[in-house]
Formats: C-alpha cells, sequence, structure tokens
C-alpha cells in the first residue's frame, strides 16, 4: 500500500493535468511584480472630453469673428488711431491721468490707514469719526462729491488760517485757491480714502490674533507690533484690492473730464470736437487705458507674488516661466506641478 511519502504531485507541464494560468502579481501601487512580462501590463487611457473641445472650438470662432469685424471694419478709421495715438495733446493727457491716479492712491492710503487705526482703537471718539467719514463718503457717488467740491466757494468764499473761534491771520478767496485739477485731487483723494480704509482694515484682521498676542508676550510695543508684524502680513490681503482700486482709481480719472481737466478722456474729446472724428479718438484712449491696465496689473502679479513668500512653500510661477516650462517640458519651474 503506497504511503504518503509515495505520492508525487502533477507536473505542470505534463499532459492530461488541466491547470488554470495565474494572472500576475502585482504590488500594492497596482504595478506589476518584479519578473512580470510587460505585456501584461494595463494601459492607462485619458478620459477624453468632447465638450471642452467643443466649447474651445466656439468660443475661438467667436473671437475670430469679433477680430475679424474690429479689423475690416473701416468706420474705426485706423489710419487716423495710428496718426493720433502719439500726438502731443494725448500724451499731454496721458500724463496728467497717471499723475492724478498715483497722487490720489498715495494720499488716498496714507490718509485710509490712518482712518484703519483709528477705527481699530480702543478710543471711542476715533473709532466713531472714523466710522462716519467712511459711512458719508461711501454713500455719496463721485460724481456728486466732485460737482460739490468745485462749487464750494458758493458755501466758502473764502478760507481763512487763524485762531479757533478767533480771528484770522490769513484769508483767501476760495475760486482762486480752488481750480479744476486741485478740486479733481481733493474729491478723488477724499472718496478713495474711504475705500482704502476698509482695504486696509480688512488686511489687519485678517492676521491671526495669536501673531499680537507673542508680540506682546515679547514686550513689543503696540506701534511697533503694528509696523513690523501686522502689517507685513496683512500685506497678503491687501495688494490685490489696492491693485484693484489702483485700476479703478486709473479709469475713473476720466470722470474729471466734467470739470475740464485735461486728462485723458478730455483731451481726445476736444480734438474730435474739432476733426468729428469721434470714434478713432476714443479707439485712442481705449488702447492706452488698455495699455497702462496691462502695466499695472504685470505689477500688481509680482508684488503679490513678493509678499506670498512667507505664505505659500513654493511661489507661483511667472508668465515666463510657465512659457519657458511649455516649450521645454524637462525643465523645472518653481511653483509649476
Amino acid at each position: 500500500m503506497p504511503t504518503s511519502s509515495d505520492v508525487t504531485a502533477p507536473d505542470a507541464d505534463s499532459p492530461g493535468t488541466n491547470t488554470a494560468k495565474r494572472p500576475p502579481t502585482t504590488t500594492g501601487n497596482n504595478s506589476p511584480a518584479p519578473g512580470a512580462s510587460g505585456s501584461d501590463r494595463p494601459r492607462i487611457v485619458p478620459r477624453r472630453h468632447p465638450g471642452r473641445l467643443l466649447s474651445a472650438a466656439v468660443a475661438l470662432l467667436l473671437c475670430a469673428m469679433l477680430v475679424n469685424s474690429v479689423v475690416r471694419n473701416k468706420a474705426f478709421q485706423w489710419d487716423v488711431v495710428g496718426r493720433c495715438f502719439t500726438t502731443t495733446a494725448v500724451l499731454d493727457g496721458l500724463l496728467l491721468t497717471l499723475w492724478l491716479t498715483g497722487a490720489v492712491m498715495v494720499l488716498g492710503f496714507l490718509l485710509g490707514t490712518v482712518l484703519a487705526v483709528m477705527r481699530l482703537s480702543a478710543n471711542p471718539v476715533l473709532r466713531t469719526l472714523s466710522w462716519g467719514y467712511v459711512w458719508i463718503f461711501r454713500s455719496t457717488p463721485l460724481l456728486v462729491q466732485l460737482l460739490f467740491w468745485f462749487n464750494i466757494g458758493a458755501l466758502y468764499p473764502t478760507l481763512g488760517l487763524g485762531v479757533p473761534f478767533g480771528p484770522q491771520f490769513v484769508t483767501v478767496r476760495t475760486v482762486n485757491l480752488l481750480g479744476p485739477t486741485l478740486t479733481a485731487v481733493i474729491g478723488l483723494t477724499l472718496h478713495e480714502t474711504a475705500y482704502a480704509a476698509e482695504v486696509v482694515r480688512g488686511g489687519i484682521l485678517s492676521v491671526d490674533s495669536g501673531q499680537t498676542e507673542a508680540a506682546q508676550a515679547l514686550g513689543l510695543s503696540r506701534r511697533r507690533t503694528l509696523r513690523r508684524i501686522i502689517v507685513p502680513q496683512a500685506m497678503r490681503s491687501i495688494v490685490p484690492t489696492a491693485g484693484n482700486m489702483l485700476i479703478g482709481t486709473l479709469k475713473g480719472t476720466s470722470i474729471v473730464s466734467v470739470l475740464a481737466v485735461h486728462d485723458l478722456l478730455y483731451s481726445v474729446q476736444l480734438v474730435y470736437n474739432q476733426t468729428y472724428q469721434v470714434i478713432p479718438l476714443l479707439m485712442v484712449a481705449t488702447l492706452w487705458y488698455i495699455a497702462v491696465t496691462t502695466v499695472l496689473s504685470t505689477g500688481q502679479f509680482y508684488i503679490e507674488r513678493y509678499y506670498a513668500r512667507g505664505n505659500a512653500r513654493a511661489l507661483p510661477p511667472t508668465p515666463l516661466g510657465r512659457l519657458w516650462a511649455r516649450r521645454r517640458p524637462g525643465t523645472v519651474v518653481p511653483g509649476l506641478k
């Protein structure tokens, strides 16, 4: 009688043996284990998105139709646009627009920072005054404010400097002191100050309260804490909104044309009032606004990237870095996955 030691397992290669073929052994990440043949490795097929291709094709078709209608429409008079684009009158108006934008933004954020600190102070009088200023100037349209300051001489024919509720040492007529350009600066600055105060206040409140507590534990004064710890961290929240305000102020300066201030829009208006070429001159102003806005948007991107250094492990890639990575796929660009 045969024992268990005399019984041998059948050979897999022997005839008459019915054995199933085992699938290749895989590891935990769904890749074949060492020794598995390459023909058994599954092929990954990317998912198709026909809707994206269709929507992109429709969008490109519409853009091509729009560009074609603008370029080939003779009513735009592109030859007139080219001749008037760099004329002296247009460039002088552009310089005044840039000067107004810069002056209003600097003065507005300086005064707005003061109002924001007043709003966050423990003094109830300062808090109330700051809130009242923001409430009044945000509730009034900009055009109404400009017209009010332009006619301020009807309320106060003279302005003086002296002792409060006492004699005045220096007096001057209001109409001689406030010209159209100075009136525009005052009106735009007071209007932007109200919005800048809320932007700065929101940025300060976005900083975690633990930062202030840590500064107090180190014995830092309130002023130094605000200047060295709170404000640098708040800039991450302030810069994007401030950049939008800057671009809005650049375009908003066109409203001063109602005061006969020779900004970019008023300059082209003077030209087309003489030549009756309204559309080409408006295109000149439009192209200049687009060019300046593009430059300001680029600067805003790099400033945001600068203040994002302590918030992200890798800085967002620049547009040139993205373009370089696409042209050379093997190039490693920081922040680009």
